[in-house]
């Protein structure tokens, strides 16, 4: 499990005072659930782009302050438009998150209530507690648009509490905290208070080629283009104050031969790019020493053979 960097451990807390939860981060597609749960969690651990999709997993990612510890779970954003075999296993992961969670943060563009943000919003039952996290507030124009927005969406869901905020904003993110302690349970804590997510180092890999892929590509490239890990491997660090070295190589899949050239770029470059950056932040994360060879492969329509789907990571 990915850790984090320089933390101090904090003093014990008894296991009787403790208290822990599951939170689910839901929304449509590109409201910034990522974002948050990255500036929630405190460190990076989960892949952002402006691309739809960028976000195709479950992802955990844990936050413990004195006596609380979160849980948050990040979800793709619900699809509606396309409805191949991983659109299908986007959906129900988006489904699973919502069933049996201690909260739900339901993360709409402060303003801005679509037929996207209803279709998720249905799939929230009215018995869990669900926050309206009205995100991306630095882009309202007039703050005083908001408050009759607000009670539009009051009459929508029995939300509990109306949270207008920028994830970029960390006064508005230790806010949002507070405001989630509560309704976590008394119970033990379920991870080390210094764990950021239970997802790997080898899942991360893949996560951040995607995400550099996807950034240095815009909107040339088909949100079906994914990454698959071929070798991860760790060789400890060969003498002391020495970094462990991480072997990993990877594949790009793509699903057209124009889409391969594209990625490709003239004489490497765009590869080369995607590999370097994805290589720096990894090596950030995982405060290790990385090595990192990409390819290029077509797979045309992955995206709608299911077994090629799952194979591909995808539940």
């Amino acid at each position: 499990m990915l850790k984090a960097l320089g933390k101090p451990q904090a003093s014990a807390v008894p296991a009787e005072s403790q208290h822990c939860g599951l939170v689910a981060i839901v929304g449509k597609p590109n409201v910034g659930k990522s974002t948050l749960l990255n500036a929630l969690v405190g460190q990076k651990i989960s892949i952002t782009s402006r691309k739809a999709q960028t976000t195709r997993h479950r992802i955990t990612g844990m936050r413990t302050e004195g006596a609380t510890q979160f849980v948050f779970v990040d979800t793709p954003g619900f699809q509606t438009l396309h409805g191949n075999a991983l659109n299908k296993s986007l959906n129900k992961a988006v489904v699973g998150a919502v069933a049996d969670v201690d909260l739900v943060l339901f993360v709409v563009e402060a303003g801005s209530f679509t037929p996207g943000d209803e279709r998720v919003l249905k799939l929230i039952g009215k018995e869990v507690p669900t926050l309206l996290v009205a995100n991306k507030l630095d882009n309202v124009k007039l703050r005083s648009d908001i408050a009759p927005w607000l009670q539009g969406m009051q009459a929508r869901h029995p939300f509990r509490e109306f949270v207008p905020m920028s994830a970029k904003n960390p006064k508005d993110v230790e806010r949002l905290l507070g405001i989630c302690a509560p309704f976590l349970p008394q119970q033990t804590w379920w991870y080390d208070q210094d764990e950021l997510t239970d997802r790997s180092e080898k899942f991360l890999a893949a996560e951040l080629v995607r995400e550099k892929l996807f950034r240095l590509t815009g909107d040339e490239l088909p949100y079906t283009s994914t990454v698959v890990i071929d070798k991860f491997e760790e060789e400890p660090p060969q003498r002391k104050g020495q970094k462990r070295l991480l072997r990993i190589a990877a594949t790009i899949v793509v699903e057209r031969d124009g889409h391969k050239a594209m990625v490709i770029g003239d004489k490497g470059e765009r590869i080369k790019r995607i590999g370097m950056e994805a290589r720096v932040e990894l090596e950030k994360l995982a405060d290790a020493k990385v090595f990192l060879e990409l390819w290029v492969k077509v797979r045309s329509g992955w995206a709608d053979d299911e077994a090629r789907v799952r194979s591909f990571g995808y539940e």
